[in-house]
């Protein structure tokens, strides 16, 4: 599904140019630049507008739901300012809190809760939805995380910042680069390289590598506003949520989206991939193999029809062939064809009950019709059961009684 990433800034307002990112499939980058929200990149019918929440505009707090309350549930509001109140450095009333993805389902223990000025992302969102370029979802620059740690240089080379969290880290760190920010981290070249993820944008490298001493990896800003998307968070709710069958929506094309390019769903992806080959393998083998039968079977009727009638040159439809050879043998020799009208009058004649057909009449080159004969449906069935080995069958139409050859089978 393709995505249109914006980058919610500080300033608010339709002349405000929002950098953005396009992508194609909702996981790489294919277009980046900035533009007033007018002038933004149309998305396509079914593609989503997810907007980002910098990571200095948002604070996190640990709260313990009680029980019964969920994303779902109309206490929620109330219940996270209550739980709040005294946390917020402004007044809860004009926050806009938003809870940890699958926090309604860790009742009794801890959840994040995401902060921001409601106000402030709210006209943010008005002025897309002016633009036409209404928000799907919106996910935080960076989330907490339970494990490892992610470090994260960003900004201008005049003003760096450092984003940081994981599991040495409270929430997510937003400071300015400076090496007295190293205390508030765990020692980074101690940690294992398999769980920690440091990175800087082309323009803070040189600070970051200064500051930071540990090698570190280069990140484009449009590859992170990509991996920010990535996200299971959706600050979109309560007053900002969209309606439950675009959750329901989003959730589905989160699901689908890391089906198709997910990195932990790849040995899923080439294990169907194997299948599917497999499958197709086996399909165009056992194709060939009755192709290969349905050829022998040909060959063996050709070669009984030239075999039994020499004088056949060409084959072209064996069966046909032989039918027509066969009754010009009988035309020879006098015998009798299953259709001729003695033959089938012989066949029929013992099973009529006594009845007296009161006029014959036979049409060339395979039906016989006796009227006058109006056999009751038993006598019909038993009729038809007799005469079947001969390939006969009999029809009944009022009081006339029609007989078929059905041909001799070949």
């Amino acid at each position: 599904m393709s995505s249109l990433v914006i980058w919610l800034g500080l300033d608010v307002g339709p002349q405000v140019r929002y950098p953005y990112v396009t992508s194609k499939d909702g996981i790489h980058t294919h277009k980046y630049g900035q533009a007033q929200a007018a002038l933004l990149p149309e998305q396509a019918r079914g593609g989503e507008v997810v907007a980002i929440v910098p990571a200095s505009s948002l604070s996190w707090h640990e709260v313990r739901l009680p029980k019964g309350v969920g994303l779902g549930s109309p206490r929620l509001r109330q219940v996270l300012e209550g739980l709040l109140e005294d946390k917020l450095l402004t007044e809860v009333a004009d926050t806009h809190l938003a809870l940890a993805p699958g926090g309604e389902s860790l009742l009794g223990a801890k959840v994040w809760v995401a902060a921001c000025d409601r106000s402030w992302l709210r006209n943010h969102l008005q002025t897309l939805e002016a633009a036409h370029r209404p928000v799907t979802r919106i996910v935080p620059e960076l989330a907490p995380r339970a494990a490892g740690l992610v470090v994260q240089v960003t900004g201008e080379a005049q003003l760096p910042w450092l984003l940081a969290t994981g599991a040495a880290v409270h929430g997510v760190l937003c400071m300015p680069l400076s090496p007295g920010v190293l205390q508030l981290l765990p020692p980074l070249a101690a940690q294992e390289a398999e769980q920690t993820d440091i990175t800087a944008e082309p323009s803070v490298v040189e600070s970051a590598e200064t500051v930071l001493q540990v090698p570190l990896r280069l990140q484009a800003r449009a590859d992170r506003f990509m991996a920010a998307v990535q996200s299971d968070w959706d600050l979109a709710q309560m007053e900002f949520a969209s309606t439950g069958w675009a959750r329901a929506s989003k959730r589905a094309t989160s699901v689908w989206r890391n089906v198709l390019h997910g990195a932990s769903w790849r040995p899923v992806r080439w294990g169907l991939g194997l299948v599917l080959l497999a499958n197709l393998i086996g399909l165009n083998a056992l194709a060939w193999k009755a192709q290969q039968a349905h050829d022998q079977r040909k060959q063996a009727m050709n070669e009984v029809l030239t075999r039994t009638f020499p004088q056949v040159r060409v084959v072209v439809d064996a069966p046909i062939q032989m039918a027509r050879e066969v009754g010009l043998l009988r035309q020879a020799t006098g015998a009798l064809n299953g259709g001729d009208m003695d033959a089938m009058m012989s066949a029929v004649a013992p099973h009529l009950g006594g009845a007296t057909p009161t006029e014959v009449g036979y049409n060339a080159p395979n039906e016989l019709v006796l009227k006058g004969v109006p056999l009751p449906a038993d006598q019909l069935e038993a009729l038809n059961q007799a005469v079947a080995a001969q390939r006969l069958t009999a029809t009944l139409n009022g009081a006339d009684l029609t007989v078929q050859w059905m041909g001799d089978g070949r």
